[in-house]
């Protein structure tokens, strides 16, 4: 918000003490997780540890600097503040169902927008031909660009067809364009309910919960799963 000049110079103080607040209850969390964890080196050096670590580095480098400095070199450094936002995904269990979704799905999609730029491409050369080499439609590479934009139903409106038979691709591609966010929608939320049904599997003789996607078998006591 401070980036925002009327709202930090209305409210710039404001902001000043919710930065030593917020950056004093994250120094606490970090000082917290090293005391209790029993592998210190091991959090330290994890993603999430350095992570942390990168979130509170700006706010106290910002004493040792001059005023005038902080504003060349920590300009830059309050970028990391973002780093904070990650602390959220120890809270969110669904991160993980998200995480191993987009994971599980990763060859339908890449299958999907592979069999999308061949459709663009398709396209593009179509219309190239069709357009004649009107304005925006010179060369294929331009024809592509806006069967792309097109089709990812972006529509910038700076090519258009004429022809009527151009205009009739251009509402095929259009109507085509829905797919670009349903089929990966419905790819990752089918991967997600999967998961979601697998996380709730649990062993009857161990206990044990940590049972894989495909698993027939806890993997601890070699039980069948029901």
């Amino acid at each position: 918000m401070e980036s925002v000049p009327k709202l930090d110079k209305r409210f710039h103080y404001t902001f000043l003490i919710l930065e030593w607040v917020i950056s004093i209850f994250f120094t606490l969390e970090y000082s917290m997780r090293i005391a209790v964890v029993k592998n210190k080196r091991s959090y330290i050096f994890s993603f999430f540890g350095i992570i942390d670590f990168l979130a509170l580095v700006p706010f106290y480098l910002s004493f040792f600097f001059p005023v005038t400095k902080y504003f060349l070199i920590f300009r830059m450094l309050r970028m990391l503040r973002i780093f904070r936002i990650f602390n959220l995904l120890d809270f969110m269990n669904d991160g993980y169902l998200i995480v191993r979704a987009l994971k599980n799905s990763s060859r339908k999609i890449y299958i999907f927008l592979l069999f999308l730029i061949i459709f663009s491409v398709i396209v593009g050369s179509l219309m190239f031909m069709v357009e004649g080499g009107r304005q925006g439609f010179e060369t294929i590479p331009q024809s592509i660009y806006w069967a792309v934009v097109t089709v990812t139903t972006v529509g910038y409106g700076d090519v258009s067809p004429i022809t009527p038979l151009g205009k009739f691709f251009a509402v095929v591609l259009m109507l085509a364009g829905y797919s670009i966010i349903a089929v990966p929608t419905g790819i990752v939320t089918a991967e997600m309910r999967n998961k979601r049904q697998n996380l709730e599997l649990v062993c009857e003789r161990c206990g044990n919960d940590d049972i894989d996607d495909d698993a027939r078998y806890c993997k601890k006591c070699g039980k069948k799963l029901a």
